[in-house]
């Protein structure tokens, strides 16, 4: 006996929404290029009303993302968990379309339509062949025609074995029968989700604050619509076996979703080792469509630092074989000036939520009043109580160069000696301050033998000279530094 969903049910929709794309990889432009490939995927939980027979009984259910990890599918009876199993489970998928038609249909009589002129000309007969489009027609007087351009053609009925939805098929076991509360819960690909930031700057004397707001993008391409669903998303990087099993599913499915009011936006969680975003109303997600939702309330005049930071020397290595004893090496260089937006992201400074990879867009207004797009970003996950670190382009009126002014290798000393006199000349019509970094390079165990300004080592490779820059004016720095191996 065969027993299906009820029709008239309303399905309650619960979906886990993963990425796995990596910061900014994403955008609403480039959907079209990821086809099934599409770098995200999402848990889906539908409950329903079913009706169950006492033993044996065939259940189908329709209603299930074409893009389905049919390995990943789990069904429970929420009214009789203990007296409820399934013993058999199927996945059918041979969806049905014009070559499958025509395939079935060979041997068999069938009318083709082709348009001539304004005429729409019909002509039946048994189909013999529909290799590579083209029809090969016997007609009722015997008569066999090729047939390469034609615009349609007409199937007395639909044969057998083919299903125009992908369909779950279970043989269930069920003590109780009648209608059970049940869950049927699966993995789909084609879905994700991403960050995206706005911020508006403002300057104000030497500091700035900051207004910013999050936005969820979410995806829907995996062949199924869930109106009324809830929603949820996990920031983190989740590991993923090749051929993913039915059980971890099935231990994540039962976690409660964390209390929200009904109009409340996202909610923030814990989950393992990642962060867990939950929507606090239910929301339409059709297929094929792109959604946009508010992370958080817009935080309001948030603390942040502008920076201008110089940088000419090269990278320090990363594992060093040997000493950088080659004097040439980065000698002289004509820097760049990064200009920086930092913002430290704690409760304190308005902000301190876990905020997922993104990118972080910044504008400013300008003298007319209008916002103007200033420079963009990409952001790591980045928990709470951490510093952000936005570059936003290269300053125009700033300008320097970096020369080495000594050099010296003592082999028998195992020692290198270099001198360097770094200049910045500032062409803004306000002062400005500049940071002079210096990423210490040609070996890891060194010490600053002279220098005529203080510095800050920022880490084991790099020091920042803070320099301040009067309008239209220069500011030079020297330093000694002695390696020693």
């Amino acid at each position: 006996m065969t027993t299906a969903a009820l029709a008239a049910d309303n399905p309650d929709y619960s979906l886990t929404v993963y990425s796995s794309a990596q910061p900014g990889q994403v955008s609403t432009e480039s959907l079209a290029n990821y086809g099934p490939g599409l770098p995200g995927y999402a848990l889906v939980r539908d409950g329903r009303k079913m009706t169950l027979q006492a033993g044996n009984g065939v259940l189908k259910f329709t209603d299930v993302a074409k893009r389905i990890d049919p390995t990943t599918v789990a069904f429970e009876s929420l009214t009789d968990p203990a007296g409820t199993r399934v013993v058999e489970q199927n996945y059918q998928f041979d969806l049905v379309n014009r070559d499958k038609l025509l395939e079935r249909y060979i041997g068999e009589h069938v009318t083709v339509e082709q348009q001539r002129g304004d005429a729409l000309e019909r002509m039946s007969g048994m189909l013999l062949s529909s290799a590579d489009g083209t029809l090969i027609l016997q007609r009722d007087s015997g008569e066999v025609v090729s047939i390469g351009s034609y615009s349609n053609v007409l199937f007395p009925s639909l044969p057998g074995g083919l299903i125009t939805r992908p369909t779950l098929v279970w043989l269930v076991n069920a003590k109780q029968a009648g209608t059970h509360d049940t869950r049927v819960s699966y993995q789909t690909q084609g879905m994700t989700w991403w960050s995206d930031y706005n911020i508006t700057l403002r300057e104000n004397g030497g500091g700035c604050d900051m207004d910013l707001s999050a936005w969820v993008t979410i995806v829907n391409q995996s062949g199924a619509s869930y109106p009324q669903a809830q929603l949820k998303l996990v920031a983190g990087e989740v590991n993923r076996a090749p051929a993913p099993a039915p059980a971890p599913m099935m231990r994540m499915k039962t976690m409660a979703a964390p209390a929200a009011a009904a109009d409340d936006g996202f909610q923030e969680s814990s989950l393992f080792e990642y962060h867990l975003y939950t929507l606090g109303r239910r929301s339409d997600l059709p297929d094929n469509s792109t959604k946009q939702l508010e992370m958080f309330p817009t935080a309001t005049k948030a603390g942040c630092t502008k920076q201008l930071v110089f940088t000419a020397s090269p990278q320090p290595w990363s594992y060093w074989a040997a000493p950088i004893q080659e004097q040439n090496y980065g000698a002289t260089t004509q820097g760049t000036v990064g200009a920086f937006l930092e913002f430290e992201n704690k409760e304190a400074n308005k902000l301190g939520m876990p905020l997922p990879a993104g990118r972080v867009r910044v504008n400013q207004a300008s003298a007319d009043g209008t916002l103007e797009f200033i420079g963009e970003d990409l952001i790591k996950h980045t928990p709470r109580n951490e510093t952000l670190r936005i570059k936003l382009g290269n300053a125009f009126d700033v300008v320097g160069e970096r020369r080495q002014t000594g050099f010296t290798v003592d082999t028998a000393a195992k020692t290198i000696t270099e001198s360097f006199e770094i200049s910045i000349r500032n062409r803004k019509k306000t002062a400005a301050r500049v940071i002079a970094r210096e990423y210490l390079y040609r070996w890891s165990d060194w010490t600053i033998a002279e220098k005529n300004h203080d510095f800050v080592k920022r880490d084991a490779a790099t020091i920042d000279f803070p320099l301040d820059i009067p309008a239209d004016g220069e500011a030079k720095t020297t330093y000694t530094v002695r390696y020693k191996w």
